[in-house]
């Protein structure tokens, strides 16, 4: 099929194209309502209440952190307990294109377009605003690789917010292209041969996004690719990110969570890392996403499959790995596992993650769609023959190249149905969102060290940090 440019009017926004059917006529579970209701004197409010040996101030101040780079994202967090029996939402990863909206229940009977208004509306026109006098002249545009309904509901839906017609433009990787830039502006080509030049991009590229998308651009792409290289879509970077930034707000009780994790690793190196983990362990490829470069060791049969296999990077990140009590690695912070969902009828427990997604305003930070995935296979106290199959809860089946389809019977709304099941409540999305947070305000501020004051890439600073030359030489510098 030939992928072609679409000119998405204003007025034709259709929920059916933009939701997946189980969406449609959900309802918002009473509970997460209250939490999207909740502003940030109250959260504060709640969440020193639990934890009285925070600084208010410090989490104010997070809160109401405008981004400079990484505008919107969202966290995978697992939730876990101790041994102690202390509960708590560890972060698996940030995304900066995360997929949410097409999942989530209306806030309101009128909320037609729900999150993709909020996101927009909220902090994609007041960023565009404040860089209207520097941006050059051109039109609107939404790239994308994937996740069509999704993109093409934000494209409808800031046709509809600008009364514009919005260029939603396919940018996938090794095919045609459509896009290119043009000494930092982006230009589309139609396919009667117009060059069409582009003021501000909203982003949707997922697949090795710097190697055709320059770090640094003349039209504003919401969120860049620097943002992507500085923990969005890299793992490695990102996780430096987080304990730069735990360092810096170390005083005010605050930080991220996150598995015990040893980067810089070459693959000779991993099965050493693994037994330090006890056998069991998580290797993930920093650069993949989509549930793509993910390898959770359980047993030495996973091991040895996963070392046959040839990699396209020369760095990989090991983790600690959180599964069932019996069978989850000891870390330097202690063992993790996992608290998993309400037994069901059968009596079984599954791992499930939770997809929290946020966007940052001239106001702060904001809440805008939340989602859960359960793995699929239940949780047992014997070691699994095949992990993944008990601990992956990513929903995206990658059918070939630039082809990918989802698995929608593991997804869990916030409905009224689902959301009973997750066992989680209010304090635990307070987490999540904090959580969520303090990791986009880490990545952010990582972004803005790999940015000169002449607002060019530093490479040689990226290179120290992630030293892997395979992922320089697909970066576009400018």
């Amino acid at each position: 099929m030939k992928r072609r440019i679409e000119v998405i009017k204003p007025d034709n926004f259709e929920q059916e194209n933009h939701f997946y059917p189980k969406a449609l006529n959900s309802q918002l579970h009473p509970l997460v309502s209250h939490f999207f209701n909740l502003d940030h004197e109250r959260i504060i409010k709640r969440y020193s209440h639990l934890n009285p040996q925070i600084c208010t101030d410090t989490l104010r101040e997070i809160l109401s952190y405008e981004s400079k780079h990484f505008f919107w994202g969202g966290s995978d967090l697992f939730y876990v307990t101790t041994q102690a029996g202390n509960r708590r939402m560890v972060v698996l990863e940030t995304n900066s294109c995360p997929s949410g909206q097409k999942s989530m229940p209306p806030r309101t009977d009128a909320d037609e377009h729900r999150g993709y208004k909020f996101l927009i509306e909220n902090s994609f026109i007041p960023a565009l605003k404040k860089r209207k006098k520097k941006l050059p002249p051109g039109a609107l545009a939404v790239i994308y690789d994937k996740n069509y309904m999704e993109t093409s509901g934000y494209a409808s839906t800031i046709a509809d917010l600008t009364g514009e017609e919005v260029y939603l433009v396919p940018h996938f990787n090794g095919e045609e292209q459509m896009a290119d830039f043009e000494n930092g502006v982006l230009h589309i080509t139609l396919e009667t041969g117009e060059r069409i030049p582009i003021r501000a991009a909203f982003r949707y590229v997922t697949q090795k996004p710097w190697n055709r998308i320059p770090t640094t651009t003349k039209t504003f792409i919401f969120n860049s690719t620097l943002v992507c290289l500085s923990g969005g879509r890299n793992k490695l970077l990102a996780n430096k990110a987080y304990e730069l930034y735990n360092s810096q707000i170390a005083e005010s009780g605050l930080k991220i969570n996150m598995p015990e994790t040893i980067k810089d690793v070459n693959k000779l190196e991993i099965p050493l890392w693994v037994q330090k983990f006890g056998g069991k362990a998580v290797i993930k490829i920093p650069y993949s996403n989509a549930g793509q470069g993910v390898f959770t060791i359980t047993n030495q049969d996973e091991l040895d499959a996963f070392m046959q296999m040839d990699y396209p990077y020369d760095q990989f990140i090991v983790q600690s790995l959180i599964g069932h009590y019996e069978w989850s690695s000891t870390s330097e912070y202690g063992k993790f596992f996992h608290i998993g969902t309400v037994p069901n009828k059968k009596g079984n427990i599954y791992i499930a993650d939770l997809r929290l997604m946020v966007y940052s305003s001239p106001k702060g930070f904001m809440p805008c769609a939340v989602y859960a995935r359960r793995a699929s296979k239940p949780l047992e106290a014997t070691y699994p023959k095949n992990s993944w199959e008990v601990l992956g809860t990513n929903l995206s089946v990658k059918k070939g190249e630039n082809l990918w389809d989802s698995d929608t019977s593991r997804l869990m709304l916030m409905d009224q149905k689902d959301f009973n099941s997750l066992g989680i409540g209010t304090d635990d999305l307070i987490e999540a969102y904090i959580q969520t947070i303090l990791t986009i305000v880490a990545i952010d501020k990582m972004a803005e060290q790999l940015i000169s004051k002449k607002g060019t890439f530093r490479t040689k600073l990226f290179r120290s940090l992630d030293n892997d030359n395979s992922l320089f030489n697909e970066i576009m510098i400018s």
